[in-house]
């Protein structure tokens, strides 16, 4: 089996923070450089999304595909009431 190349990166964090990681390796039986692979992994993943999300929002917006705020504020206002809006539409 090939091991995929690797780099080693060097971070000052809080002691806190350290603290936290070691309790967890030690918990789940792992080394500290497996929990912050996981967490820089995790992390990376979120922000690529939360990129494409707004990349994808963007589009809308430049197609004019937008819902004004007081349609937006309006629905939200009703929520919980006896008679709820429909979800606004473009």
């Amino acid at each position: 089996m090939a091991h995929a190349q690797t780099k080693v990166l060097t971070a000052h964090v809080p002691l806190e923070l350290a603290e936290k990681v070691d309790a967890l390796a030690a918990r789940l039986e792992r080394s500290r450089g497996w929990i912050v692979k996981q967490a820089l992994t995790g992390w990376i993943d979120q922000e690529e999304e939360r990129n494409r999300l707004t990349r994808e929002a963007l589009v809308d917006v430049e197609a004019g595909q937008v819902i004004d705020q007081q349609s937006v504020q309006a629905w939200a206002d009703s929520l919980g009431t006896s008679q709820p809006l429909p979800a606004p539409k473009c």
